[in-house]
This record gives structure tokens, sequence and C-alpha cells, in this order.
């Protein structure tokens, strides 16, 4: 049976939605038990009746949303949702982790509690991004984990994504691209250009060489990699313009008789597009290069996205893709 820690407290409607998603994991897949950490009495009020593959660990305290130290928060809040599901990984005492908590404090607490594998020397956080290609998902490695890379950084986020690739998402050869400024080889700063060396002389991966941060969307590649920081940058970009488009789209319809019937007429089209672009569908951003699968849920997540994101973490441990990281990386060395 394989455990899954959910941080009940987590997220903008917690506990209710990690209570819903617990109940609609156990109730999808029957190889899986859901530990709920948060205070008991508030994620209780939200359990119509006991669920044999659910249990919950009382936690007294809850790291904000807004905190401003990371690090800080995870040594001073240690009896919160987020650390004791870390130190129960850590412990071997669940399987993986699931929390639409703080990304910063889920990043820390991944990184110092659950502990990076020794092969790795910086963990990434993978989201997996929609594209405009029907069906068709761009995993971006590293989205802020690591805001200061080496060109070893990138090489090692470009293993480890197409590990998790091929083994969570089920893509055969998974193609990666490097993000940069232009596609033309030499293209970037030192770190690109390194990186873009290290990346192209493995032939383990399939590289399709230098990418612009427009084809996070155009699902040219199953992989972008980046430093954490142009990462972040470019996701929050892809994801502010999507919203800025839905919400200029509805600004018009709504401003004339005729807008408005269009849009009952187009209604069944935009809720198929919005439903292709909701990266929720696939599951949250998973945190590779730690010694248990860690995985950070939107934190507008509904009970849904994260019913989504424990069947990632599930197939994550089930393909035992923490291993198949630690083997691939002990066979690389680079200076």
């Amino acid at each position: 049976m394989i455990k899954i820690g959910l941080d009940a407290m987590g997220g903008d409607f917690a506990p209710e939605v990690a209570v819903l998603g617990a109940i609609e994991a156990v109730k999808n897949f029957n190889d899986i038990e859901v530990i709920l950490y948060g205070r008991e009495e508030d994620v209780k009020k939200f359990m119509k009746e006991s669920h044999e593959r659910i249990s919950i660990v009382h936690c007294e305290e809850v790291i904000p949303m807004d905190i401003k130290d990371p690090a800080l928060a995870i040594r001073k809040y240690k009896d919160s949702s987020i650390v004791r599901a870390c130190r129960d990984a850590k412990n071997k005492e669940v399987d993986a982790v699931v929390s639409a908590g703080a990304t910063g404090a889920l990043i820390a607490a991944g990184t110092l509690v659950v502990k990076r594998l020794k092969e790795v020397e910086r963990p990434a956080l993978a989201p997996v991004m929609p594209t405009i290609k029907k069906g068709k998902f761009t995993i971006l490695c590293d989205a802020g984990a690591t805001s200061e890379a080496k060109p070893q950084y990138l090489y090692q986020n470009a293993k480890i994504a197409s590990i998790y690739a091929k083994e969570v998402l089920h893509i055969e050869n998974p193609s990666v691209g490097l993000l940069n400024i232009g596609t033309e080889e030499g293209k970037g700063t030192e770190l690109q250009k390194e990186a873009f060396n290290l990346i192209a002389a493995d032939e383990s991966i399939n590289f399709a060489g230098n990418m612009e941060g427009k084809t996070m969307i155009t699902g040219d590649v199953d992989i972008i990699v980046a430093d954490g920081y142009s990462g972040n940058i470019a996701l929050k970009s892809v994801e502010g313009t999507s919203k800025a488009i839905f919400s200029l789209l509805k600004e018009e319809l709504m401003s004339s008789v005729q807008g408005k019937i269009g849009a009952l007429i187009l209604k069944s089209t935009f809720k198929r597009i919005k439903k292709r672009m909701d990266a929720s569908e696939v599951g949250g951003a998973i945190l590779l290069g730690v010694q248990a699968p860690v995985i950070k849920a939107h934190g507008s997540s509904d009970s849904i996205a994260l019913m989504n994101a424990i069947r990632q973490a599930r197939e994550a441990v089930r393909n035992d893709v923490v291993t198949k990281i630690s083997t691939s990386l002990k066979s690389v060395e680079v200076e």
C-alpha cells in the first residue's frame, strides 16, 4: 500500500478541499492510503464519515502562505503540517508528500527535511505546463527552487526531468530544450553556453537545442530546462498572459448584446479551452532531486486538482522515480 502524506492546511480552501481530494483519491485508487496532516478538529469537520484508508496526524501549527524566509519558517514551525509530513517522508512513514501550501516553505522542507539525494547538486521544481497542442504538456525544470545556478545544475535538470517524463508522464524519449534568448548555438550567457555543451554531450538526453520562451506554450519539446530564476519569471509571465487574455475576452464579450449572444453560443468551446489549459488536470509541480516525491499543488487547487496531485505522487512512487534519478546520476560525473 502506498502512503501519501497530504498537507490538509495548505492552500486557499484548506482543509475542506484536502479532505474531499483525499476521499476522491482513495475512491479512484485502491492501492493508496492518505494521511492528512493538520489540526484534527478542523479536518474532522469535513469528514462526514470515517474512511478505512484515510487517517489524520494532528499538527498544531500552520506555515503562513506569505512567509518571507522559508528556511526560518520550517525551523520556527516544527509542528506544522508541511514539516511533519516531510519529516515522516524522511523517516519512511509516508512514501510521498503533497501540499498546496507556501511554495518556498515546501521547497525548503523538501530540501532540508526530506533531504536532497547525494547525487543531486540542487533540487529543481518541475511544473507540468499545458500547451496549445491538444493533449501535449511541457515540463519546466527548474521553476524556482534554485535561483543561482551553475551549468552542471542545468545539466542535471535535463537528466532528472527526462527520467520523470518517462516514468510518470509515460513520454518515450522525451525531447529537451534549453531556455535561452535565441535558438542558435552560442546564444546566452556563459551559464547557458556551458550548460548547452554539457547537455549536448550526453547521448542519453534527447536534446533539441536552445529554445525561446514562446516554446513553453507551443509544445515543441517535452522538457524546457532553465535556472530557477529565469524559469520562474517565464512561468509567471505565461500564467499572467493567459489570465489577461481570458479577462480581456470576457470584458469584450460582455460589453455588447452581440458579444453576450456570441459568448452564449461559444460557452462550451470556452469551457473546453479552459480545461485544456488547466495544469491541475495533470497534477502539481514535483520537487525533483529529493529523497521522496514532494508535490506542490497550486494554492487555489480544488478537490479534483488535489486528487490529481495525489495520483501524480502515486505514479512517482510506483515507478520508483527517486531511485531511478539516483542511479542515473551515479554513473555521471560533471567537473
